[in-house]
């Protein structure tokens, strides 16, 4: 089974969550699964093995799950990007629009030296908000998006389109 299979097998759908009409993708059984968890883990660190990534950035805070792991496969650092007022010490804002409502993203001003090369990675990609919210963010500290990563596309929600404005490089693991 290759690795969208095995996600698929495992991703638990719930419907009517968090609102009537919406069917959520569950990922929390990635996560009671080691052997797929480590699975995940084998295929993003062949994927950006040889790709000379500065840092990997995730997401709050499931973008934490499996970026964190991987940033240490790779030897290299992971940037936290988070909700507006979690963030200790001196940071950069980028705020954004949501479908009801906005939200504000930080990260250190520290965490991205000019000109590195990094990869942002979360769980899941919807209407792609989030991940070019984090996207700007890098460039605004003098960073480079060498990419996106995902473990789960939503395409019908378009998603993808949004994030090529920064680059092509776009993983999915498994898409529905």
């Amino acid at each position: 089974m290759n690795i969208e299979q095995q996600l698929k097998s495992i991703i638990r759908d719930v419907p009517n969550f968090p609102k009537e009409g919406i069917l959520f993708k569950d990922i929390s059984t990635i996560m009671l699964n080691p052997e797929i968890s480590n699975a995940v883990l084998d295929h993003l660190e062949k994927l950006y093995k040889l790709a000379d990534l500065k840092a990997i950035a995730g997401i709050e805070s499931r973008g934490f799950l499996f970026g964190y792991p991987l940033a240490m496969r790779l030897g290299i650092p992971f940037i936290l990007i988070r909700k507006q007022g979690k963030l200790p010490y001196d940071k950069i804002s980028f705020s954004y629009e949501l479908e009801y409502g906005s939200a504000t993203i930080e990260m250190h001003t520290d965490a991205i030296s000019e000109g590195d090369k990094v990869l942002i990675h979360d769980d899941l990609l919807a209407t792609g908000g989030s991940a070019a919210a984090a996207a700007e963010l890098i460039l605004k500290s003098g960073g480079i998006v060498a990419g996106f990563n995902f473990l789960v596309s939503l395409d019908f929600l378009n998603g993808e389109e949004k994030l090529k404005n920064y680059t092509d490089n776009i993983v999915n693991l498994a898409r529905y």
